[in-house]
């Protein structure tokens, strides 16, 4: 019978100074907002982007701290994603914390199932669940190099209310939730798993969405707070550093909006 060796617990918080963290989408909203707050408290940022490169320089000159780069990871092109790790194991060796933060959707009525083409909904499903998957996938040996990694996956209250931008959407991540709890009990003890599920956020990841909308939303809440990507990497961070004994388990972030 193999032995298993257990790590005493009180672990206290993840200390995140020079750690090495990956955060994709990292161009803008959330993914920006949590590459800023990692360096904040210390990590070395890979700030990785898909077209958007120039917005990702302009991330990283504006990190604290020195270390970072931005480095292209277009999570649906896996000998891209092989190549960005490649490049990464040379300069870093291992990652510590790999946030997919990386994304789309777009706007269609959940009754409007013509418009949710076949062409859409697996658009869906590869940049949301396929695409977080792959780059797991592909940082796994860094990750499982440092000896005790976290993987953050950003989902949405979408996947569990089935209420969202479309019902691809809606499936892709309830899917990304699966996904989270399947490598939480496959990939321990060395790699934790969770996710972070905000609502409506103010960013503009749904195309033609505005303010006003996303205001709106915020109002129908209990804790009625407009909700910022800051505030969903500081719901990251926290989860990196304080949640050590979480893993398998997506936190909700919404405000109370599931409520």
């Amino acid at each position: 019978m193999t032995e298993i060796r257990l790590r005493s617990g009180g672990l206290g918080p993840y200390d995140l100074r020079g750690k090495v963290a990956v955060v994709t989408g990292a161009s803008s909203g959330i993914g920006a907002a949590t590459a800023r707050a990692l360096a904040r408290a210390g990590a070395q940022v890979v700030a990785g982007y898909n077209s958007g490169r120039e917005r990702a320089d302009d991330v990283v000159r504006a990190l604290p701290g020195d270390g970072h780069q931005a480095l292209h990871l277009p999570i649906e092109d896996t000998p891209a994603l092989e190549a960005a790790a490649a490049e990464v194991s040379g300069r870093f060796g291992a990652v510590h914390v790999l946030v997919n933060s990386a994304g789309s959707t777009a706007k269609v009525a959940h009754a409007d199932l013509e418009a949710m083409t076949d062409e859409l909904f697996d658009a869906m499903l590869r940049t949301n669940v396929r695409g977080p998957f792959a780059v797991t996938r592909t940082f796994v040996p860094l990750l499982r190099a440092s000896g005790d990694a976290v993987v953050v996956n950003i989902s949405s209250i979408s996947g569990m209310t089935a209420s969202g931008s479309n019902v691809g959407y809606c499936a892709a991540k309830a899917a990304l939730d699966n996904l989270t709890m399947s490598l939480g009990r496959a990939l321990g003890p060395a790699i934790r798993f969770v996710g972070v599920a905000p609502a409506a956020v103010e960013t503009d990841f749904v195309a033609g969405r505005g303010r006003d909308a996303i205001a709106a939303q915020a109002a129908s809440t209990p804790l009625k707070v407009l909700v910022h990507p800051d505030d969903i990497a500081d719901a990251v961070l926290g989860v990196v550093r304080n949640m050590r004994v979480a893993t398998g388990t997506t936190f909700v972030v919404d405000g109370g909006k599931h409520l």
